[in-house]
């Protein structure tokens, strides 16, 4: 990582950190419950930055008063959001593999020649063109048996005269 952008996603860190801290003392000092979503929100954090930072809610857990640090009610509820996360995302997942698989399917398909080629219609406009070239050819075929047939015909009186002849 280039130096400078350590150092500036450190003192964010930092930053982030001192506002968590002013937002947990705060709390304490007014008596308002300490949770974790009440502290993050206060702070302007996501509660992912205060689990990823223990430390952090270790003063939370000193609660002078003696209340709860992080309430059952709180706990609960972030719970259920992780369920209710991991609900959809495993729905996401389970849509996105039926996708890759549908077009890794289609792919090997169409690789391995079994499979319709994707432009039809160019396909469908070479048939026509063959299909009249045959046509042409057939005809020309039956104009050169006629001239054939002839030459034939010709050539055989032409040998019946010779050997009258003779």
């Amino acid at each position: 990582m280039i130096p400078a952008m350590r150092d500036g996603r450190q003192a964010d860190t930092e930053r982030r950190r001192q506002r968590v801290a002013t937002a947990v003392k705060n709390a304490a000092r007014n008596g308002t419950p300490i949770s974790v979503s009440a502290i993050a929100r206060q702070a302007g954090v996501d509660r992912s930055f205060l689990y990823r930072h223990r430390d952090l809610l270790e003063p939370a857990a000193q609660d002078p008063a003696g209340t709860s640090p992080v309430s059952r009610t709180s706990l609960q509820a972030d719970l259920a959001n992780a369920q209710a996360r991991n609900t959809r995302l495993a729905a996401r997942v389970q849509q996105l593999e039926k996708r890759l698989s549908q077009v890794l399917g289609t792919q090997a398909w169409q690789e391995s020649g079994l499979g319709a080629p994707a432009d039809i219609d160019e396909l469908q406009r070479k048939i026509t063109r063959l299909e009249q070239h045959n046509v042409e050819l057939t005809s020309a075929l039956e104009e050169a048996r006629s001239d054939l047939d002839a030459a034939r015909e010709a050539n055989r009186d032409l040998t019946r005269a010779l050997n009258q002849r003779g």
